[in-house]
């Protein structure tokens, strides 16, 4: 059975954004959650962290590493149907553990897509097309932006963020069947060359191989760095305009939908045309942008935080959109250059490894750590803690910068494995 590769690619695209949808609409309930079970905002930054973190991160690995070498259709369509159950029984969870555990199981699920998808869309397009295709991919994201936060807010504001979360969690179970009845990967009918080596090397030799390669070292230094402030800021967001703009969910869960997703689909999309257009087979030039961009977003961000610069909801919804615009365009051109760098046979590990430390510094560290110095900054600045806590974390995206530069100066040299 032949497959369209736009289909495939459209299907995996709707995949990610039911993938991502989950951990938005979270982020919108946190204050809803933190009442409802007596939490603190150390607890919620764990339950928002690492607990989904540890097993999305640590199990990513293996199952890439299958990926590599097996049928990444049935592991996409199997890891889709465990998260979606998994998210629709949060809304039974009962307490801070149960809920916790059962984040555990959203995590393993979800820690099947996005790896094996890379892979099947590095293997259906050129290194030329791969910038737009992945970007093409990545807005399955935005999507769950403007989805996530749009049904997130007005559903849990009329019935409360339990039946939210079943609400959004049941429609991955129709897309699971749906990919695995209508993709097929060429690994099932096709024994490649390349797969044929990868049961000979164990996962040691592969880490050692993608060690060796220096733009892949500092891709991964600076999306781990960069994920560590964007996730330590994107789970408060929400919070954020609660406490300072005193929000209510359902009006600020459409604003953000609404700036979250123009944002991304734009960004995301003005990223990859500019690579593919611009700087197809360049990227030197590719990353040299990104490190520009990563720094200017970071800067805008900032300001969103200052009293002076955003004195009311709206300003600050606007920094925030323009942050996000910016920060976006790299999703596309980064992981493009990553699966061109690495060996074909090694592509889904290399996302894998990317994300395990991603997520576990990022989103396992980041939340945890701006709920942390919220709490500690509370004595001074009480409310408006939250406020400050984010804004100290600003700064470290210009160290995830740093890196994308470096990573210019030898992605030439690391071009040999390209297919």
């Amino acid at each position: 059975m032949k497959i369209n590769k736009h289909y495939l690619l459209g299907l995996l695209t709707v995949l990610l954004c039911f993938n991502y949808m989950d951990r938005f609409a979270l982020s919108v309930v946190l204050e809803d959650i933190k009442t409802d079970l007596s939490l603190s905002d150390s607890q919620l930054g764990l339950l928002s962290g690492i607990a989904f973190a540890l097993c999305y991160s640590l199990l990513g690995v293996p199952i890439a590493r299958w990926a590599d070498r097996g049928d990444r259709v049935r592991i996409i369509s199997f890891s889709a149907a465990t998260w979606s159950i998994a998210v629709t029984l949060c809304g039974f969870a009962a307490s801070f553990v149960q809920l916790m555990l059962i984040r555990v199981i959203v995590g393993t699920g979800e820690a099947g897509c996005v790896p094996p998808s890379l892979s099947l869309i590095a293997g259906y397009f050129t290194r030329a097309e791969r910038p737009r295709a992945v970007s093409v991919y990545m807005q399955g994201i935005s999507a769950s932006f403007l989805i996530g936060f749009f049904a997130a807010g007005w559903l849990n504001e009329i019935f409360g963020w339990r039946v939210m979360f079943a609400v959004i969690g049941l429609p991955g179970v129709v897309l699971a069947l749906l990919t695995r009845s209508t993709l097929k990967d060429p690994r099932a009918s096709d024994t490649q060359q390349e797969v044929g080596k990868a049961p000979n090397q164990t996962m040691g030799s592969v880490c050692v191989a993608l060690w060796r390669i220096a733009t892949f070292r500092h891709l991964l230094y600076s999306v781990a760095v960069n994920w560590f402030f964007s996730y330590g800021t994107l789970q408060w967001i929400p919070t954020f305009f609660v406490r300072s703009f005193t929000m209510k969910t359902g009006a600020l869960g459409s604003w953000l939908a609404l700036i979250y997703g123009v944002a991304n689909l734009l960004g995301v999309y003005w990223g990859g045309e500019w690579a593919t257009r611009h700087a197809a087979g360049n990227e030197r030039r590719q990353l040299k942008a990104m490190a520009v961009i990563t720094t200017v977003s970071a800067v805008l961000m900032a300001v969103m935080f200052m009293r002076s610069m955003a004195p009311n909801g709206y300003w600050a919804l606007m920094w925030l959109g323009l942050s996000t615009l910016t920060a976006t365009m790299t999703n596309g051109p980064q992981f493009a250059v990553l699966q061109t760098v690495v060996p074909p046979n090694m592509r889904a590990v290399s996302v894998a490894i990317v994300y395990l430390f991603g997520n576990l510094i990022g989103m396992g560290l980041g939340p945890w750590a701006a709920g942390a110095l919220s709490d500690a900054l509370q004595p001074w600045f009480t409310d408006e803690s939250l406020r400050y806590a984010m804004l100290v974390l600003c700064p470290v995206c210009v160290w995830s910068a740093w890196h994308l530069w470096a990573a210019a100066k030898t992605v030439a040299g690391d071009l040999v494995h390209e297919d």
